[in-house]
């Protein structure tokens, strides 16, 4: 009986220890699998993301990005998988290093300046001559937000009105893009517009002047334009004429001559 016991232990023994090391050669042909990014087919996709903060405006190079995987449930839709899908294309907006790129994100690149290829579709690109007032003392950079107001005379009078609201600077002098963030005097600032809006802009700096108005990038919604004149000088009162008679006095040999009041 005791033989038996003493069989049946080391099978069992035997069978523990082949379970254990066939549950390790698993473990590890799992980890070494994922490891090398060979996988079974659907756990993860290739991602282009970027490598380097690419600003706004920027022509992507392939120094600028590069590829990763990622689970196929972290993939978002419009992503590229290649470096080649997006060389050459033009960054609408700023991007963090590490980022994934989406197409959204992205403008074809047709020749030219790259600056047409950030415009939008049915937009326009309207530049106006600035000074460093005017260019609210050069903190205007490409991507912020401004309004416009125009400033004309009527009638000798100072009026004053905003006439074009959340406007998105495309450029500053010949700049689409710059890593700065310090007062640069500039000369001349470009516009988004849409047609119309461009119109309205060229005909109020030829009836006067226009200035520049930074808005806070956080601000989406607009005010009431208010047409803004200068207060015309309080009338003067008349001067008030006293009206007076002369008035003749004669005393004996003494004439005396007055004014008393009508």
């Amino acid at each position: 009986m005791f033989d038996f016991l003493k069989r049946r232990g080391t099978v069992l023994l035997i069978v523990s220890l082949a379970l254990a090391l066939a549950a390790a050669m698993l473990a590890r042909n799992w980890v070494n699998t994922r490891a090398q990014g060979n996988g079974s087919a659907g756990d993860d996709q290739p991602v282009v993301v970027a490598a380097l903060e690419i600003p706004f405006g920027t022509k992507i190079e392939e120094r600028l990005v590069k590829v990763v995987e990622v689970p196929s449930d972290a993939v978002p839709e419009g992503h590229f998988s290649s470096v080649e899908q997006v060389v050459g294309q033009i960054a609408l907006q700023k991007i963090l290093a590490g980022e994934m790129l989406l197409e959204e994100r992205f403008s074809s690149y047709a020749g030219g300046s790259s600056l047409a290829a950030v415009i939008k579709p049915n937009m326009r690109a309207v530049t106006v001559r600035v000074n460093d007032v005017i260019g609210v003392a050069g903190f205007l950079l490409p991507g912020n937000k401004v309004d416009v107001v125009s400033a004309r005379m009527v009638d000798r009078r100072a009026v004053t009105e905003t006439i074009l609201q959340d406007i998105n600077v495309l450029a500053v002098d010949q700049k689409a893009q710059t890593d700065q963030d310090e007062p640069v005097v500039v000369r001349a600032v470009t516009l988004e517009v849409t047609p119309q809006q461009a119109e309205l802009l060229v005909r109020a700096r030829e009836e006067g002047e226009i200035q520049l108005t930074l808005r806070n990038p956080l601000e989406a919604d607009t005010v009431v334009a208010e047409t803004a004149a200068a207060a015309p000088a309080p009338a003067r009162a008349a001067p008030r004429v006293s009206s007076y008679e002369t008035v003749t006095i004669i005393r004996g040999t003494n004439v005396e001559t007055t004014r008393a009041r009508k």
